[in-house]
Parts: structure tokens; C-alpha cells; sequence
């Protein structure tokens, strides 16, 4: 049950967090904390590779540094702070407002952002294969930059106005029903009025789906369109290496986003939902190195150099 005798627009919330019996309580622990590190190590060491390491200074491995950069920023503002609360009672389990409006800043750039870089990747591929010799000519480090300072750019105005709408609003509740802060979990703190809430979280929702699916079905239908009509097998190989490897963190991505917003629709499956928002961070951010870095010869062929260095 909550407690409502806090002092209205009190600046002390408390976080629910998620129910683990003390059977369960070290093996969820150690699992997030172990996933937490590997998270940590293998995106920071697949994004100092690509900066260290000249032959991967292309637009797409400097565009999918986005990701491993979006990956650490999401998963360290969310993964610590649930790790003490795991160990904690309930009551204990208290935020201070500020600080949960940077965690939910931080969460919607996570989740928006996994979006538009994705988006950018889609179009670095296009240009790679449908558009081969005018490849360098478009894909410049000009270019890169631009599309970069979009996908970031894009994201946070976004954030910034779906937060903005929440932050104008009165608190008269103090219980955050989610195991981190999110939009949702703050404006229903107030009792106010949240139409327009509702509404530009819909639109968000909507506008950022129906871009990426959108951008997706598009590039990927002149990729495969190119490929079907031509011979060439060297083309046609590069394509299914390069655009798998991008489909397959797109799709991990969006089952997990989609999963979250069906079980907003259950609220008796609150426990599976607040798994699901935890996973959202912890599975895209575990897989996307490893995908990359299985899929990719130039990294897996410096990662055997280094491998051969270390001993001696």
C-alpha cells in the first residue's frame, strides 16, 4: 500500500522495485551485476578497438559506436541503482525526485536513441549496396557526423518534450510502480489532468515506431530488390553478412520494446512487465557487441592479433 502522508510535491519518492524472495536474492543479484560487467567491458572494448584501430575507420563501424556509447549511458544510470535496491526492503528503497527525472531522461534516451542509430546504420547499408560506387562520395566523415548529431539530436528533443510535459505536473503520490524511473511511473504521481500526457506519449510512441519499421521495410526492400536482380555474388554476400547482423539487433530490439508496452496493457503482469523493462537494457546491451564482433572479420581478425600479443 502506498503512503500518502508525504507533503505534496514531496521531493522523496520510493522506488517498488521488483519482489525476489530470499532464496532468489543473491543468484538475481549476481546475475545483474555479472551481466552489468560484461555489458561495461564488452562495449568499451569493441568501441576502443574501432577508435584504436585504423582499417575500422569506416562510416559503418563508426556509426555502430553509437550503439556501445547508447548501451554504457543506459545501462549505468539503471543497472546500479537497481542492484542496491535488490538488497534493500522495500521501504528503504527511496529516490529523491531529481535524480528520478535524470533516471527516466535517461532510460527514454536509451530506448529512443537504439532507435534512431539503428535508423542511421539502415541507411549506411542502403548507400554500401544499392549505391556502391557512390559510396565514398556520401558516406563522408562529414556525413557521419551529421547522422550521428541527428540520431542523438532527434532523440533528446523528443525526451526532452515528453519529460517536460510530465515535470510542469503537481505530485500528490510518492510510489514510483517500476523498478527504475520512468515517464509513465512520474505522471502518475500527479492528480492532475494528464490528457496531453497521454496523448504525446502515444504520438511519440507511434512516430518513432512507424519511422523505424518504416525505414527498415524501405531500405531492406531496395537491398533485397538489388540483390535478387543482380549476379553478383561477392555483392550479394557482403549484403547478407552486413545486413543480418543489423536485422538481427533491430528485431532484438524492437520484441523487447514491444513486449513493454503489451504488458502496460496487463496490469497483472506488473512483475513480468518490470522484468521485461530490466531486460529491455540488460539483452540488447549483452548481445550487440557479441553480435557485431562474431559477425565482423576486421574485429574478429584484430581480436586473434591481440589475443597472440598478450602473452608475449
Amino acid at each position: 500500500m502506498e503512503n500518502f502522508n508525504y507533503t505534496y510535491n514531496s521531493f522523496t519518492l520510493q522506488l517498488e522495485g521488483i519482489d525476489v524472495s530470499e532464496e532468489s536474492l543473491y543468484p538475481v543479484f549476481l546475475f545483474f551485476l555479472f551481466s552489468y560487467l560484461f555489458i561495461m567491458v564488452a562495449n568499451v572494448g569493441i568501441a576502443v578497438l574501432v577508435f584504436i584501430d585504423k582499417n575500422l575507420h569506416q562510416p559503418m563501424y563508426l556509426l555502430f559506436c553509437n550503439l556501445p556509447f547508447n548501451d554504457i549511458l543506459g545501462n549505468s544510470i539503471m543497472v546500479p541503482r537497481l542492484l542496491s535496491d535488490i538488497l534493500l526492503p522495500p521501504s528503504e528503497r527511496l529516490i529523491s525526485y531529481y535524480e528520478c527525472v535524470v533516471q527516466a531522461f535517461t532510460t527514454h534516451m536509451f530506448g529512443t536513441t537504439s532507435h534512431t542509430v539503428l535508423m542511421i546504420m539502415a541507411f549506411d547499408r542502403y548507400v554500401a549496396i544499392c549505391n556502391p560506387l557512390r559510396y565514398s562520395s556520401i558516406m563522408t566523415n562529414k556525413m557521419v557526423i551529421k547522422l550521428t548529431v541527428s540520431a542523438w539530436g532527434v532523440a533528446f528533443i523528443l525526451v526532452g518534450i515528453l519529460l517536460g510535459l510530465t515535470i510542469r505536473l503537481n505530485r500528490c503520490r510518492t510510489m514510483i510502480t517500476n523498478p527504475f524511473c520512468d515517464n509513465a511511473s512520474l505522471f502518475k504521481l500527479s492528480c492532475e489532468n494528464v490528457f496531453i500526457n497521454n496523448v504525446y506519449g502515444l504520438t511519440f510512441t507511434v512516430v518513432l515506431f512507424t519511422g523505424s519499421i518504416g525505414s527498415m521495410v524501405f531500405t531492406y526492400t531496395k537491398i533485397t530488390v538489388v540483390c535478387l536482380t543482380s549476379n553478383n555474388k561477392s555483392l550479394n554476400s557482403k549484403a547478407l553478412k552486413t545486413c543480418s547482423t543489423h536485422l538481427v539487433v533491430y528485431l532484438i530490439m524492437v520484441f523487447s520494446g514491444m513486449s513493454i508496452i503489451t504488458l502496460h496493457r496487463f496490469p497483472q503482469y506488473s512483475d513480468f512487465r518490470k522484468l521485461c523493462n530490466i531486460l529491455f537494457h540488460i539483452i540488447p546491451g549483452s548481445l550487440n557487441p557479441i553480435i557485431y564482433g562474431v559477425q565482423s572479420k576486421e574485429i574478429r581478425n584484430l581480436l586473434s592479433k591481440s589475443k597472440k600479443v598478450l602473452p608475449s
